[in-house]
């Protein structure tokens, strides 16, 4: 597995792309392809935007469970 294959399938799940993330995000699309790439670090505050965006915990987005729920 990709360092973040899960945020491409998640995002690929929403059918959005990577543009539409990067808005929501205030990046641009390029940014964020080397965030799915692993080829950047993503910043903390960007890690928890994404996890809200996907309603899953910071451990399933980055690969640590594969357990999606948030906790409460």
């Amino acid at each position: 597995m990709a360092k973040y294959e899960r945020l491409r399938n998640m995002r690929e799940d929403l059918d959005m792309t990577q543009a539409e993330i990067g808005k929501h995000l205030c990046i641009s699309q390029r940014t964020y392809a080397h965030y799915e790439a692993g080829t950047r670090d993503i910043p903390i505050e960007t890690l928890i935007k994404l996890a809200d965006l996907y309603n899953v915990n910071l451990d399933y987005l980055v690969g640590r469970t594969n357990i999606k729920k948030r906790l409460k």
